[in-house]
């Protein structure tokens, strides 16, 4: 995303960087002698290189935060009922970062910077001055840096430094299963993080993005909040994420040029700030910034404020991509009733979803596993899956969902409490609530995941969130087959696709072979092109350059815009989905 009017605040060699530091340093010594620079960092920096940039800059001394931290086995045991003993779900933390720390320890730190170390230098040197550096997670909990140089990581490349054998942060568990490493980082880090920074970001003198090992890029604060203050004004995109799976096809390998010597893609994440980063074109250079930053720096604009009185800074909309294209069937499953995800894991609404087909097979039969067929027993039903989870035998998928035609186009609703999966040979363009790590998955087809090991299957919560009167009369009735068309002209159709009563998003298609005005209603638009090669997002004022989005690609535009237009290309027509919080 091209940003304007801050080509010379941004640097991308370790020489100009270190030399830019130094500038600012020498910038805050003429006015105090003394001056203190942090790296603060968010967990999964790589402290080892924020300590050379530290060291180039030829400091009085450096005082690293993390001796301060609570050791190992005290987090542990502080945070362990936010961890849980489940493989996958721990609870969200409420605590903030200094938690993290012994306060007697810091406090004694603290006093040695303000009052020894200070003094000293201040009484010792020239006009030159001296300069402390702080490094390390949290350092504004030991004072306000003059300079502060906040360091930067998108959350996907904290997740592939797992995989690595990153340790979680001030752990040891290197050799940690992925899935304990990201649940600690989902329920905990990541948000104690979050929460630290978004209190913080005008205090930034400069942004730091870490995400290339050994290549940082620096700009400066002013264009960093610039930067997101422009995009909350305009349509953007965000960089997607692609992962292989043990379901995983083959269309987004050949749809979008991605590796073809990977055995498949299953997912892609191409609508999740939370997951997602923001490339952003600064002078020429790029800086890599979590989407988050967005979300939590402004969430007004963004969000719009109907949305943000409802969910705060928090984006409610998630795009993603389920490619079982010359794949398998994706794993049974189930979503929790929102009382129950608020009551066990702390989170305020759940993940209500719907599978809209971007394509599927036109020589197999496509399908869709959706609720329960007429007459299910429910302890026959529940003891079959306990022995299938044993290994003792298959479970009999077909003798209790429907399996219900699907072709592309179809769009299917799934209310949370509804028994699902997306079937083989389909690529399925998933739209839902953010909550999506709340997955109970009931039955995996008897397969192994990508680590080898069995797949984590949740019974005990499945069985307590399955409502059984969804059976195949409410199905057909409520969540299949519900497009409603709202306005028809020689060049447009408009559509509404979706959701059921009980979700909060909205979806509406628009079939269009000529522009037309699409007013937003207070509330952000997430949006995907799922028929056509390209189509521009226009503004009704000038207020910002046309936005192009492409096949299958998903764009947002910030509530803040109120009105825009849609326009296909000349002589084609076009199908954009877009959905909203109603």
């Amino acid at each position: 995303m091209k940003i304007t009017g801050y080509e010379n605040e941004i640097w991308d060699e370790k020489k100009e960087i270190i030399e830019e530091l130094k500038r600012a340093v020498q910038e805050k010594q003429k006015e105090k002698k003394t001056c203190i620079l942090s790296f603060d960092l968010y967990p999964g920096v790589r402290k080892e290189e924020m300590m050379e940039l530290a060291n180039a800059l030829q400091p009085d001394r450096i005082f690293d935060i993390e001796d301060c931290a609570k050791d190992e086995e005290t987090l542990l045991r502080e945070f362990n009922d936010y961890i849980t003993d489940d493989r996958v779900f721990g609870i969200m933390c409420h605590k903030t970062i200094d938690t993290w720390f012994e306060s007697e320890k810091l406090k004694t730190m603290k006093k040695t910077i303000e009052t020894e170390y200070v003094s000293e230098c201040v009484e010792e040197k020239d006009t030159n001055g001296g300069l402390i550096v702080i490094i390390g997670t949290a350092t504004e909990l030991l004072t306000e840096a003059d300079v502060l140089v906040y360091c930067d990581l998108t959350r996907w490349e904290i997740q592939l430094r797992y995989r690595s054998g990153m340790p979680n942060w001030h752990s040891t568990n290197y050799n940690d299963p992925i899935l304990t490493k990201y649940k600690r980082g989902f329920f905990i880090e990541w948000r104690l993080a979050d929460r630290y920074k978004k209190e913080r970001y005008e205090k930034f003198t400069y942004l730091l993005d870490t995400e290339t090992e050994n290549a940082p890029v620096l700009t400066t604060g002013n264009a960093f909040r610039g930067a997101l203050q422009q995009l909350a004004g305009q349509p953007f995109r965000m960089e997607p994420y692609f992962d292989p799976g043990v379901w995983g096809g083959q269309w987004m390998k050949e749809n979008f040029g991605l590796d073809a010597s990977k055995e498949n893609f299953a997912w892609s994440f191409d609508g999740v700030p939370e997951e997602n980063s923001l490339n952003l074109e600064i002078g020429g250079k790029t800086l890599k910034v979590p989407a988050q930053d967005l979300v939590l720096y402004a969430p007004h604009e963004l969000l719009g404020e109907r949305v943000h009185g409802r969910f705060g800074a928090e984006f409610p909309i998630r795009f993603d991509l389920l490619d079982t294209m010359g794949g398998q069937n994706l794993s049974l499953q189930v979503h929790p009733l929102t009382e129950y995800i608020y009551e066990k894991f702390g989170m305020p609404y759940t993940q209500d979803e719907s599978y809209y087909l971007l394509d599927a097979d036109e020589d197999e039969e496509t399908y869709v596993y959706l609720g329960l067929k007429e007459g299910v027993d429910k302890k026959e039903m529940e003891r079959e899956l306990r022995a299938a989870e044993k290994g003792e035998e298959r479970f009999p998928v077909e003798k209790y969902v429907n399996k219900i035609p699907v072709k592309k186009h179809d769009h299917v609703l799934i209310p949370a409490g509804t028994v699902h999966c997306s079937g083989k040979n389909t690529m399925v363009l998933e739209i839902s609530a953010t909550p999506y790590i709340f997955t109970f998955k009931l039955w995996d087809w008897g397969r192994l995941g990508m680590d080898g090991l069995p797949r984590p299957i949740h019974l005990d919560h499945g069985m307590k969130n399955i409502q059984w009167n969804r059976d195949t009369k409410w199905v057909y009735d409520n969540i299949v087959g519900q497009t409603r068309t709202m306005e028809k002209t020689e060049n447009c159709e408009v559509e509404r696709t979706g959701l059921h009563s009980r979700e909060f998003i909205d979806t509406i298609r628009y079939t269009l072979s000529g522009p037309h005005t699409v007013s937003m209603d207070d509330t952000v638009h997430v949006m995907n092109l799922v028929e056509g090669r390209s189509a521009r997002i226009e503004s009704m004022d000038g207020s910002f350059a046309a936005f192009t989005v492409h096949y299958a690609e998903t764009a947002i535009v910030p509530a803040a815009v109120g009105t825009y237009r849609i326009v296909p290309e000349e002589g084609e027509m076009i199908r954009m989905l877009v959905a909203s919080v109603r």
